[in-house]
């Protein structure tokens, strides 16, 4: 086993040996975690990224619900260990379907599931990854001059090119990006593009962004995987690349960029993993709009409602994000980044793009 799995493998044996402790010496078990509310859940200023505070609750044995949880804890922590030690590794909805082997411990929903391994990501500080657990969904596509290695299924290393050795759809980002199977070995690139949209992707592999401008262009597929999340954060940090987040104009977009930016509520625990508070946003705003008179679609109700609640987003509260969410629920209008194409197939790689970036200095 690598260091990492040992080091993993020691934080499951004190959860487990802490809950025999308790038993064998008479006390009810029980396994203490930060509150999961609300309340409990703040921006920090400083590293900006959400974090849990310091309230923190319980999971008894002294009710039917917290004994189920702590059992099925139990079963989970004998899994993963296993996992660790034949080298397996198992999807989240398999851990669901495999607890039903666990008789009274099984599972009712995959949510259980889910939550399950996220107390142990917070109880360790280790990651999902770490445990061999992964989630159905790989991570998008890397196109651009960054050279890597990754360990392959039999244990072999192999050096690839995101650019040279890949196709059009570039590299697919695996679940696990971790040091042990995914290294970062150099780049001539000068930048990030993490763009929403396969549509957008596809139109900047295809005029040659990437080559043009020393780019390196990330598929986000919509809302980003964890682990597209984590690649971004560690090209960012061990090769300095600056990012750049380029969306759709619509307030569901404008939370893409916040979560690769500054995470999301759901992960506060491994924000600092995931998130990248240097990014910076080059997708389509309100003032785009109205300067490049771009075709538009009216905003629902429910885009109303999720721009006025980003209005009370710690994550947008800086001049900018505030002024074009107030000039886009005044305009009531939002738009795609395919509406750019009104001025024909190059105008996003060979005009709005270089104008914006270089008016951001990531251009020069």
């Amino acid at each position: 086993m690598t260091d990492e799995d040992n080091k993993v493998m020691r934080s499951l044996n004190e959860i487990a040996q802490s809950i025999y402790d308790q038993i064998d010496s008479g006390k009810i078990p029980k396994m203490t975690l930060p509150l999961r509310t609300k309340s409990n859940i703040r921006f920090d200023p400083k590293h900006s990224v959400w974090k849990y505070g310091k309230a923190t609750g319980a999971r008894s044995a002294k009710k039917v619900n917290g004994a189920l949880m702590l059992l099925r804890t139990m079963y989970a922590l004998e899994f993963i260990e296993e996992m660790i030690e034949t080298k397996k590794s198992s999807t989240l909805r398999e851990m669901y379907y495999i607890s039903e082997g666990w008789e009274k411990a099984k599972f009712h929903t995959q949510d259980e599931s889910n939550m399950l391994a996220e107390d142990l990501e917070i109880v360790t500080t280790c990651m999902r990854e770490d445990f061999k657990l992964r989630a159905e969904e790989n991570g998008a596509s890397v196109l651009g001059d960054i050279t890597i290695s990754e360990m392959d299924r039999k244990g072999k290393i192999k050096r690839i090119n995101c650019r040279d050795d890949v196709g059009d759809s570039g590299y697919g980002i695996p679940n696990n990006v971790e040091k042990e199977k995914l290294n970062l070995i150099s780049t001539n690139a000068n930048f990030i593009i993490a763009i929403e949209t396969g549509g957008m992707f596809d139109r900047l592999v295809e005029n040659g962004f990437d080559e043009k401008y020393n780019a390196v262009l990330v598929h986000l597929k919509g809302q980003p995987a964890r682990s597209t999340r984590r690649f971004v954060k560690r090209l960012n940090e061990e090769m300095k690349l600056p990012v750049v987040v380029f969306t759709d104009g619509d307030p569901w977009s404008f939370r893409i960029f916040a979560s690769v930016a500054y995470g999301a509520i759901k992960t506060a625990h491994i924000s600092e993993f995931l998130a990248t508070p240097t990014a910076e946003f080059v997708g389509i705003t309100a003032s785009d709009i109205t300067n490049y008179d771009l075709p538009t679609d009216k905003l629902t109700d429910m885009d109303v409602r999720a721009l006025h609640a980003e209005l009370k987003d710690p994550r947008f509260a800086d001049e900018f994000w505030r002024g074009e969410i107030e000039t886009m629920l005044k305009l009531n209008k939002k738009a795609e980044q395919q509406a750019l194409a009104k001025y024909g197939l190059d105008f996003v790689t060979d005009k709005y793009l270089p104008e914006k970036l270089t008016n951001m200095s990531v251009l020069r």
